[in-house]
């Protein structure tokens, strides 16, 4: 595997890389993933966070981007802790809580302090023991501030955003990553908002962070809508099975509609489609086992049906042919 670098980003403002839930104050700081490996520079995951597959007695560095995007001065503190997949989420260990993963990772900087709009880089350093076991490990990046919630309480409100990191652990080639899609669910809440809801299995050895859309075609009369994003958020372990949601507008009528649904992690994507009708509001409506668009072994089935078919027809009418020339001759 190459170890060169891919610059990702040169400075400023950091884009939308975190690995936590949107901070209800509205971003008070930012972090981000300036490089990563040349070997993956074609796969949007690792523009955002660090994914990549270690031999055991690896040593990694990767430059890393903080900075204070509100209008006073901040101690910004950076640090390492846990992760975990699983429940179809990546989730977030408390606090400053340590795994296998994280005491691999070492910053150069245990904290910052920026002035209103400033931006300061700082490297981490990820060193896999030489005895370490093969497998997939997670972990967190985080940069954080503390605000008091009231000036006349002892409680302080934290705010952090982090950098993910996906790292896998073997001799050779990287673990392959796969997934398939599963029945597709439509739904109405108690308020008539429809929805489907997409199976997935996770049929590969790497955890897949799921994104994607789904457009609704050959509606009541020929009506099309989308397409639409699903809801990001679901993360499998590897041989994990999940959902992946997706919500339309109100006004899109129950149907039937042809559903055509394109998910991916990363480069790895699959698509499908079926037939699905919207229930009444506050139900859920028929499963739709999709077809893939293109290996169903369904799909297959059907065509090789047809070639048989187109076959003996052909024979047929050349054995007629014969038999009026022979006819004739006599």
């Amino acid at each position: 595997m190459s170890l060169a670098l891919l610059c990702l980003a040169g400075l400023g403002l950091p884009a939308q890389a975190s690995a936590a839930e949107p901070d209800p104050d509205l971003e008070r700081i930012g972090i981000q993933l300036l490089e990563g490996p040349a070997d993956r520079r074609a796969d949007p995951r690792a523009r955002r966070y660090i994914v990549d597959h270690l031999p055991p007695g690896t040593v990694i560095h990767r430059q890393m981007l903080v900075a204070n995007n509100t209008d006073e001065r901040q101690e910004i503190e950076l640090y390492p802790a846990a992760a975990s997949v699983s429940e179809s989420r990546f989730q977030f260990g408390e606090g400053r809580t340590a795994n296998e993963l994280s005491s691999w990772i070492s910053l150069d900087r245990e904290s910052v302090e920026l002035d209103p709009g400033e931006d300061a880089r700082f490297r981490a350093t990820i060193t896999v023991p030489p005895a370490a076991s093969k497998g997939e490990r997670y972990a967190v990046i985080w940069a954080s501030i503390s605000s008091a919630t009231d000036p006349g309480a002892n409680v302080n409100k934290i705010h952090r955003v982090g950098v993910r990191t996906y790292l896998d652990i073997g001799i050779g080639g990287e673990p392959p990553s796969s997934f398939s899609i599963g029945d597709l669910v439509p739904a109405r809440d108690t308020l008539g908002v429809p929805s489907v809801r997409i199976a997935v299995r996770n049929t590969g050895e790497r955890a897949l962070d799921l994104t994607g859309s789904v457009a609704l075609s050959d509606g009541p009369a020929g009506m099309r809508a989308g397409p639409f994003d699903v809801i990001a958020g679901t993360t499998l372990a590897p041989g994990e099975s999940g959902t992946v949601l997706a919500a339309f507008p109100r006004e899109i009528p129950n149907g039937p509609w042809q559903i055509d649904v394109n998910l991916e992690s990363g480069q790895v994507k699959q698509s499908a489609s079926g037939r699905i009708t919207f229930p009444d509001p506050g139900k859920v409506g028929k499963p739709s086992s999709p077809l893939s668009r293109l290996d169903s072994p369904w799909v297959l089935a059907a065509g090789s049906l047809a070639g048989l078919i187109l076959i003996a027809v052909l024979v047929f009418l050349i054995r007629r042919s014969r038999r009026r020339r022979a006819e004739m001759s006599v």
